[in-house]
């Protein structure tokens, strides 16, 4: 039992993936002593719809900062998609190909961010940071510097109360379709990562490049199936902010790049790259959210919130600074 336990710990973000699960279980129990509306059922099937999106940005990011990158135009491919699918529609273009037109802007800024990244290995900040600016700018052009029109409006309300409700209103199981549409997606990527080929050339491209470039690994093809990871995930995210406000606007999934990188980093995703599991984003994304429902429930200000989660990511960095570097539990610190 003691060695299953020891071969379950040394799976690389086990680790980070439980200490997530632990704090998501005593933040939950600790608000919900403090209010007990946190343990009604209407709470908590609205704190999975919104865990949802965090989720699926979570997924794109630690895909990219496994491999030890990062993408900061997840926020503007956000904003780009639910703008272009909402502008679309609002033209009275069908939704199936309203969708897919949106998928495909977003897979080609994906596709440029691994071209940058990997085959002309700029920076991946500078990179991310310049198709942020370019998704953004689509964003706003696409419908003339203004937010669209409602779609049910252009569509008809039946086929806008169908787009609504595949993607935010409409409920299987009792749960909200979001919460399905990003867990499925989460199956998916874990099952890739975890026990695929690709999987294990992405943590190999994570732990040491040269390394995998000596074991023969496509380095450059690794790192454009990571951007193009996170395009799909963040052009998903557009959809449901889309369907939730049942229009486009154009600042839409602003900062959700660093929402990505927290669900990450707090569920033990390492950003140095080389290590983490999806399972620990996951808890990650349910710990971000329901702290943030936890502080909007007790009264706290916006700011206070911020600044609770600011200070948890920077810790959660900290402490897989401190591991990788050896500085934590060092004779020299014991002393």
């Amino acid at each position: 039992m003691k060695n299953k336990v020891k071969e379950i710990l040394r799976i690389r973000g086990m680790r980070g993936a439980i200490t997530a699960f632990v704090g998501l279980v005593i933040i939950y129990v600790v608000f919900g002593c403090i209010n007990d509306k946190v343990f009604s059922l209407q709470n908590n099937l609205n704190l999975l719809r919104s865990m949802a999106k965090y989720l699926l940005i979570g997924i794109g990011q630690s895909f990219v900062m496994i491999t030890g990158n990062i993408d900061l135009s997840i926020g503007s491919v956000v904003g780009m998609s639910a703008m272009v699918t909402a502008s679309l529609m609002t033209r009275g273009v069908p939704i199936m190909v309203a969708l897919l037109v949106s998928l495909l802007i977003g897979l080609i800024i994906g596709y440029v961010n691994g071209e940058l990244v990997g085959k002309f290995q700029m920076p991946p900040f500078i990179a991310t940071l310049g198709t942020m600016f370019v998704a953004r700018g689509i964003a706003y052009l696409v419908n003339g510097n203004r937010n669209t029109d409602n779609i049910a409006s252009i569509l008809g309300k039946d086929q806008g109360k169908l787009f609504q409700d595949a993607f935010y209103y409409g409920k299987i199981l009792g749960i909200y379709t979001t919460f399905w549409i990003a867990f499925l997606i989460f199956l998916i990527f874990s099952f890739i990562l975890g026990k695929t080929k690709l999987g294990r050339h992405i943590y190999a491209v994570g732990s040491n490049k040269e390394a995998s470039r000596l074991s023969g690994v496509d380095i450059v093809s690794v790192i454009k199936k990571t951007y193009l990871i996170s395009a799909f995930c963040s052009v998903i995210v557009g959809y449901i902010l889309c369907a939730q406000a049942g229009m486009g606007n154009m600042e839409a999934g602003n900062m959700y790049e660093m929402y990505g990188v927290a669900a990450g980093v707090i569920g033990g995703v390492s950003p140095l790259g080389g290590s983490g599991l999806l399972l620990g984003t996951f808890q990650g994304a349910l710990l971000w959210q329901t702290l943030e429902n936890g502080l909007n429930m007790v009264g706290a200000q916006v700011g206070i919130q911020r600044i609770v989660i600011g200070v948890i990511v920077v810790l959660a960095v900290l402490m897989d600074v401190l591991v990788r570097n050896g500085n934590l539990f060092s004779k020299k610190n014991k002393q």
